[in-house]
């Protein structure tokens, strides 16, 4: 793995308009796009959903960028163990009590629970109401922001309660990298990869010259890896099909994810996603004929990236008990996205739970 560093980020003045079918996603220096935008709506109030951290760190950069006159603060606590319909319960009474209507807006000012579950407590309350999110982590500023998938966590199944609503717009400013630790942003790059390795085969060569986080123009990968996930929400915005291209690495992603919480140790959704994703570069080659030359090339590198996780062969059927209560699942067969080259992924793909264990012990003995 690379050496662990200090994240200094690049700072820009430039902002990149990423035009979707119903909305904006903007990047880069956002700030004057944000008040403009603002005072141009008649919104009855702000109502702002933070976390400890978001409080501390990003909340005081926002208020000193933009006027919110008079914001009603909602904090949660962070993780993605919190992310539940007892937390959604306490934001909605929180709205209730603040007496919110129809007409105010929610600002998801966070990482990925905050987007889906703000989003969600915002698409449900009273029927619906306006919604942004200003993504502050790596992770969510390049793969929640952009689709409308909402929701929460239910029966220790990821996501398994949710909706498709989009905001009104997203608003990511690099700057709010600058507040996290080396392991978010570790995290965060997961999604990046993933994305190169299913649309975009250049991006995947300009990841390779990645040795030292702080030495990353964030920036300037931002833009090609939302431009990926553009693409594959706006052909497919349901999950019907192509879009299954995007799970790549989660199948086996979230049931470590998910087994994790309930260890001394959870794993961040990026750390998940990576062993997920060796694992299913593994299947690849066994199943969808992804040749060993690219196998060995995305095992090199994920490992180079990022700490290999611990866990028992024992625990392997419980993590395939996890797989087949995946939502993706069709007729009774656990659903994976595979590569057939890099850049070129294959949806609706299977195999067996022999199989899935081999590519776990690949994954412990690599």
């Amino acid at each position: 793995m690379i050496d662990d560093v200090v994240f200094v980020s690049n700072k820009t003045n430039i902002m990149t308009t990423i035009e979707l079918a119903s909305y904006q996603i903007h990047v880069g220096n956002i700030w004057g796009e944000l008040e403009n935008w603002l005072q141009a709506q008649s919104y009855s109030r702000y109502i702002i959903l933070v976390d400890e951290n978001t409080r501390a760190y990003c909340w005081p950069l926002l208020q000193q960028k933009v006027n919110l006159p008079n914001p009603q603060i909602i904090e949660i606590r962070s993780g993605e163990q919190h992310k539940n319909i007892h937390t959604c319960t306490y934001i909605w009474k929180q709205l209730m009590d603040e007496k919110a209507d129809r007409n105010a807006l929610f600002i998801n000012l966070g990482g990925g629970v905050i987007g889906d579950m703000g989003g969600f407590c915002a698409a449900t309350y009273k029927r619906g109401i306006d919604f942004i999110q200003i993504p502050t982590t790596l992770l969510a500023q390049v793969d929640s922001s952009i689709g409308g998938k909402l929701g929460i966590d239910f029966g220790d199944v990821k996501n398994s309660v949710g909706l498709f609503t989009n905001p009104q717009k997203v608003f990511i400013s690099p700057e709010f990298l600058e507040t996290l630790p080396e392991r978010e942003i570790r995290s965060g790059l997961a999604e990046i990869v993933k994305h190169s390795l299913i649309a975009d085969s250049e991006l995947w060569q300009k990841l390779q010259s990645i040795h030292q986080l702080n030495a990353v123009d964030w920036a300037s990968l931002l833009v090609p890896s939302l431009e990926v996930k553009k693409r594959v929400v706006e052909s497919d915005p349901l999950e019907k099909s192509w879009r299954k291209t995007l799970n790549f690495g989660h199948t086996i992603g979230h049931a470590l994810e998910s087994w994790a919480l309930a260890t001394p140790q959870p794993l961040l959704h990026g750390e998940a996603v990576a062993a997920g994703m060796l694992c299913e570069t593994y299947l690849s080659g066994t199943v969808s004929g992804l040749d060993r030359h690219e196998v060995e090339a995305i095992s090199d590198f994920i490992l180079r990236i990022y700490n290999k996780q611990r866990f028992d062969p024992a625990s392997f059927p419980t993590l395939i008990e996890l797989m087949k209560n995946d939502k993706k699942n069709q007729d009774g067969q656990i659903n994976f996205t595979m590569l057939q080259a890099i850049g070129t992924p294959l949806i609706n793909q299977s195999c067996t739970d022999q199989d899935i264990e081999q590519s776990l012990t690949y994954y412990l003995e690599r």
